[in-house]
């Protein structure tokens, strides 16, 4: 009977020795997907930054395209304004003509239709140099909407790579295959190259 209850004990005993090892080795296995977990951390993390600096660019180009079209409406203010002042002088040198050809020219007269039309020459003079700096300012802030569109869309790829990196690496952990850790973590490494790429190497 102490015979038969011994050999029960040294089976259990060897059964639970076996578990325990069968535990450790799956343990020792599946050890990795620790690196999974924290690669997909740090994955995350840039996404995050990345599209931080998406959302930064796309406001800029809204920013800078507002920009433009204020300096637009302002320009074309100007070049009404000049029209305005061309006319008035057209008008006044008519005048002029008017007073010259009398029979009897008022000196005073033609004199101050005379200073008239200086004055609106150097007002047109005044007003096309400001209507051209609007225009410059136009075309600055357009150029930056567009510099700033392109990053915007380059980042666009990164956010991309990062997404489907981390879908990838969720993948894994579920069905514990290291090919598509690998994969996931290549597509990390892609998105962080185009993203320092957008950041640092594009000028804006």
């Amino acid at each position: 009977m102490q015979t038969s209850d011994l050999d029960e004990l040294k089976q259990l005993v060897a059964e639970l020795r076996a578990e325990h090892l069968a535990q450790k080795e799956k343990e020792k296995r599946d050890r990795w997907t620790k690196y999974v977990s924290l690669t997909m951390v740090v994955i995350a993390v840039l996404a995050a930054i990345a599209t931080l600096k998406g959302g930064g660019f796309s406001t800029r180009t809204l920013k800078e395209m507002n920009e433009a079209t204020f300096n637009q409406s302002e320009a074309s203010d100007q070049w009404s304004f000049y029209q305005a002042k061309s006319i008035k002088q057209n008008l006044c040198e008519l005048e002029l003509d008017h007073l010259n050809t009398a029979p009897a020219p008022d000196a005073g007269a033609v004199a101050r239709m005379k200073m008239k039309v200086e004055k609106y020459d150097k007002d047109k003079a005044d007003i096309t140099v400001l209507a051209k700096q609007y225009e410059a300012a136009r075309d600055a802030a357009r150029k930056t909407a567009a510099s700033a569109a392109e990053h915007s869309k380059q980042m666009g790829l990164a956010i991309t790579l990062f997404q489907i990196a981390i879908a990838l690496g969720a993948m894994c952990l579920i069905v514990k295959k290291k090919p598509l850790w690998i994969v996931s973590s290549i597509l990390g490494a892609l998105a962080t190259a185009q993203m320092i790429y957008v950041l640092y190497f594009i000028p804006l």
